[in-house]
């Protein structure tokens, strides 16, 4: 079974090295890494690994840890491989069918920021509703939440009053961006976290603007 284990790790050569023989050693296979933040002396990475049939995660954070300065943030089960490149793929399929675009979107940002889903939300009379949905967001929806209209991307308190009880009961992290017009906005969650980083946020808020020219308005 495969899983995105994050780590905090000592910015300095050798450290990765050390913490791959660790995870090594109790029989995962790393099989990606992703660069998350970087910055005063401290590396945030993603790393997707595979562990054999009838080992626990927590053996994960164990072998990590085992590394002096090394902090593991949060381990969950993980289908597929990191693909940092999928930025562009994503925008070429939007651009091809510009109709279907904002559907096409939604279903893919997950994949891109290692989130669980994305919801497209908007506004009319009766106030904020779902334009569409990735296909594995939640059925339950929420009520005029006070962030709404968004002027920037952020990230958002998952214990707020507007969150739905089933969101919190998962501890699910959220960060949301508009998407070419403050009532337009794209919400996308982490059920049982990591907490979404900065430079996530602001990748987030970057891919929304290059998807927002070519969508229809």
């Amino acid at each position: 079974m495969s899983f995105l284990i994050r780590v905090q790790l000592p910015d300095r050569p050798g450290t990765l090295g050390a913490v791959a023989s660790a995870l090594g050693e109790i029989g995962a296979d790393i099989l990606s890494v992703d660069v998350v933040e970087r910055g005063g002396g401290v590396a945030i990475d993603d790393l997707v690994v595979e562990l054999p049939s009838g080992r626990l995660p927590d053996v994960l954070i164990t072998a990590a840890e085992s590394i002096e300065g090394v902090e593991v943030d949060a381990v969950r089960p993980y289908a597929g491989v990191l693909d940092t490149h999928r930025e562009l793929e994503l925008v070429e399929e939007v651009a091809e069918e510009p109709s279907k675009g904002l559907a096409v979107f939604t279903e893919g940002v997950p994949k891109i920021i290692r989130a669980g889903w994305a919801v497209v939300l908007g506004h009319d009379a009766k106030g904020v509703h779902r334009i569409t949905a990735s296909s594995a967001a939640p059925e339950t929806r929420m009520t005029n939440p006070p962030w709404f209209p968004l002027q920037r991307a952020t990230v958002l308190d998952g214990e707020e009053d507007w969150v739905p009880e089933t969101w919190q009961e998962l501890g699910t992290e959220l960060a949301a961006t508009p998407l070419g017009k403050p009532d337009r906005v794209l919400l996308v969650g982490r059920p049982g976290g990591p907490m979404f980083r900065a430079a996530e946020v602001a990748r987030l808020a970057h891919l929304a603007g290059i998807v927002s020219v070519v969508l229809p308005d």
